[in-house]
């Protein structure tokens, strides 16, 4: 093993368990095929290198050396209607833990729904993924994705790792323990999703770009207007020239000249 990764004391106290791998296709399949094999939860999946990392609609996450890939499985976190919500749950988790690593760099700031950014730059990818278990619950992973130490070069879009960014701290088993513990405090305050409302207020304290000018890609075309916010379900509050406000459940979001 060529990193030391544990959980941070909060998670541990919280019952959160973790298995650390040298390598791995993809912390998501591993978490995923725990579900089959009827683990309770609360598991995190952390691997040193990852060959079969992926995004959103299939992409391919590229994986280099010295970065964070880490998932977490979840029994039953809430109804299937609010699972979606994790995303932003885990958004807030790792916007905290990557302050907490950069001395409270305030360049950090979340991109709907829930990528990091620093000036414009990608720092990270999250992924969830479900399945229905025979009982009637829902299982749930989210996969994140951090770059740590180093950050793709071949992205269609800017990249940035806490190192490029001059971190105080690139290490990825301390971004760890900040990230299960962050996690396992908005995890709780959540509360099954029946208090999205202080997830959405911290979402938007984090956010960046609201105000700013937006296109949102979905479905083959292209909308743009300027970024309002969220509304109370987590869609993307976009206004149109015409002055109307569209809500967008799903979309690649690209603010002024950045890719999505």
């Amino acid at each position: 093993m060529d990193f030391y990764c544990a959980l941070g004391p909060a998670a541990s106290r919280a019952g959160y368990r973790l298995e650390v791998f040298t390598a791995l296709g993809s912390t998501n399949d591993e978490a995923m095929s725990r579900i089959a094999a009827g683990d309770p939860g609360r598991l995190w999946i952390v691997a040193a290198a990852q060959s079969r990392g992926r995004g959103r609609m299939g992409r391919v996450w590229t994986s280099p050396p010295g970065n964070l890939y880490a998932s977490l499985l979840l029994i039953d976190p809430a109804s299937p209607s609010r699972v979606a919500q994790l995303g932003f749950v885990a958004g807030i988790a790792l916007i905290d833990a990557l302050r907490a690593m950069s001395g409270d760099d305030p360049r950090i700031r979340l991109k709907w729904p829930n990528d990091a950014l620093c000036d414009g730059a990608k720092m990270s990818g999250l992924l969830l993924e479900g399945a229905s278990l025979r009982n009637g619950q829902f299982a749930c992973v989210v996969g994140i994705g951090v770059n740590c130490l180093n950050s793709p070069g071949d992205a269609p879009y800017p990249t940035a790792s806490l190192r490029s960014i001059g971190a105080a701290s690139a290490d990825r088993g301390a971004l760890f323990a900040a990230l299960s513990d962050r996690f396992a405090h908005w995890l709780d305050l959540w509360a099954r999703g029946d208090n999205f409302s202080a997830i959405r207020a911290a979402w938007l304290e984090r956010a960046g770009g609201i105000g700013e000018t937006a296109r949102v890609t979905r479905n083959g075309q292209t909308l743009e207007g300027l970024f309002r916010g969220i509304d109370a379900q987590g869609r993307m509050l976009l206004e149109r020239t015409c002055g109307t406000i569209e809500t967008i459940e799903a979309g690649d979001v690209a603010f002024g000249a950045q890719n999505p």
